[in-house]
């Protein structure tokens, strides 16, 4: 079976990647390296330079026929969405129907979404948050991922198009920007091994949920 994985150089994709071709999967790999890297590309895949948001998109979906399509590449600063929300919405919301139509032409079997845990909740009326809890997300960002979550529903009931989505808390792993917005714990792990002093602004009684991206790689291919 074959896979064709967005963000496949990034930093969570990557790991997934790593993942199907440990299961054997014949993985395609999409990535414009705008926030992605060449060294976390496995060799075994094989790559394309490409931005979602490209007609090129189409060309690759008929040249590798894939049965599954993993959609992790995406602009995912929230900051940058706040500065920048159309852009954030060309990325997020035009890129993916880009891929979401190439993948209804070419009949793919299974869409996997990854959205974004935090983002789409806003403040949470309760914890933990479950997909029964009300959407309310307060920064485009949030906004246009789950926008893209509608698409896929609308995809399912009118042609079929079976889909998952998955809603990432904050990850962390090997391979992560120290320099990311969720990337505290790279951060305070390097200042530790640098025998530098780690500083938590605020009270102290703030809450974050963390998840290792090894686990995120798993629900995958669940």
């Amino acid at each position: 079976m074959k896979v064709l994985v967005t963000g496949g150089a990034g930093f969570i994709g990557s790991h997934v990647v790593d993942l199907y071709i440990k299961n054997d999967y014949d993985v395609v790999i999409v990535d414009d390296l705008s926030t992605g890297r060449e060294s976390n590309l496995n060799p075994k895949a094989k790559f394309y330079k490409v931005d979602i948001r490209s007609p090129q998109i189409a060309e690759i979906f008929e040249q590798e026929k894939p049965d599954f399509v993993n959609h992790h590449a995406a602009q995912m600063d929230v900051r940058k969405s706040v500065d920048d929300p159309l852009f954030d919405a060309d990325v997020n919301v035009r890129g993916s129907i880009n891929l979401i139509e190439a993948a209804r032409n070419h009949n793919v079997l299974h869409f996997v979404y990854i959205s974004t845990g935090g983002a789409v909740y806003g403040e949470p009326e309760y914890l933990p948050c479950d997909e029964a809890h009300p959407i309310n997300p307060i920064c485009p960002y949030g906004a246009s991922k789950h926008t893209v979550e509608h698409y896929l529903y609308m995809y399912k009931e009118n042609y079929g198009l079976n889909y998952t989505v998955l809603r990432y808390p904050n990850v962390y792993g090997p391979r992560q920007d120290p320099h990311g917005e969720a990337g505290v714990v790279a951060i305070f792990t390097g200042q530790m091994l640098n025998g530098e002093q780690s500083v938590i602004n605020g009270d102290g009684e703030n809450t974050r949920d963390f998840v290792y991206v090894g686990d995120c790689a798993n629900a995958n291919l669940l």
